[in-house]
């Protein structure tokens, strides 16, 4: 019989919890809701609310099916929020909005990696947030992503805009600076501008395009998760891997140290003393005084 629990007044059903995940760890369904409830939930909730959220459900772990989703799962309950959101195929689509802990706990029985774009849901397509996603092409990995994330910061800082790290919870690593509401497509086509000067700066190193064939080695400096329609995974988020990574903030100083690659590798189990020692480094993307103005604004 599925267990019904009370959660801030709403009752959900949290299902198979005995279930093992993640099998490298042995890590069980209920110790990732607890790592949700108990661990994330206080510091990741700022990071999630008011953006529709799409979901990469992996219900029997990272090695079974995996699926992407953007509309409200059937079953829904009508106590989670959803917004509306543009899309072009779908004049009337709505998404989930996790605004609290009954809603978190509902999207984690599902099993599921958090998904954000960088806008909120009364601005569609008005981006607070800025992100650079470094993806590392074998044998490159974290080590040089952490390279040319330093490269990044001080180019970012040179037109006044601060940035903050964390991990991919895979094998990259993710720089974030938050923004005065501009067009997404005025930040993506900035931060195009900045991926460009890296692969100049560094052409040993950083790569702005795509194409496999260039990437071997090198860091590929993604910028297109600007777009409107693109999502980035959520800080705190756990990730559909071999163990439960989770995407993790980490300290400028851990990545001008980094030279091994599991020295920037966070577990849901560890997660708890390091917000203990840390509290949540990127608490300063949602501070609006922390914002700046993209150049040119």
């Amino acid at each position: 019989m599925t267990p019904i629990t009370e959660v801030e007044g709403r009752r959900l059903a949290l299902s198979n919890l005995d279930k093992v995940l993640y099998p490298a760890t042995g890590t069980t369904k209920g110790e990732v809701l607890h790592y949700y409830a108990a661990t994330a939930a206080g510091v990741m909730l700022p990071h999630l609310r008011d953006r529709p959220l799409s979901f990469l459900r992996y219900p029997d772990g990272p090695e079974g099916l995996r699926f992407f989703t953007k509309n409200p799962p059937p079953g829904t309950p009508d106590w989670v929020r959803t917004a509306p959101v543009p899309r072009h195929d779908e004049p009337d689509a709505r998404q989930v909005l996790v605004q609290d802990l009954p809603s978190l706990m509902w999207a984690a029985n599902l099993v599921v990696e958090f998904h954000t774009p960088q806008w909120r849901q009364d601005s569609p397509g008005v981006a607070d947030l800025m992100v650079f996603d470094l993806d590392p092409g074998p044998p490159a990995s974290i080590v040089e992503c952490c390279t040319v994330a330093l490269w990044l910061r001080e180019r970012l800082a040179a037109d006044g805009l601060s940035s903050y790290g964390k991990t991919s919870g895979s094998k990259g690593l993710h720089l974030l600076a938050p923004l005065e509401p501009t067009p997404s497509d005025e930040v993506t086509a900035y931060a195009k501008e900045l991926a460009v000067e890296a692969q100049r700066a560094l052409p040993e190193l950083a790569v702005h395009r795509m194409t496999r064939a260039l990437r071997p080695g090198k860091v590929f400096v993604d910028f297109s998760q600007n777009a409107a329609a693109k999502t980035t995974a959520a800080p705190y988020t756990l990730r559909a891997k071999g163990g439960p990574a989770v995407s993790a903030p980490v300290t400028w100083d851990e990545i001008e140290a980094c030279g091994d690659p599991a020295e920037l590798v966070f577990l849901a189990g560890g997660m708890g003393a390091r917000l203990e020692r840390y509290g949540d480094l990127l608490a300063p993307l949602n501070d609006p005084g922390r914002a700046r103005p993209l150049p040119g604004h």
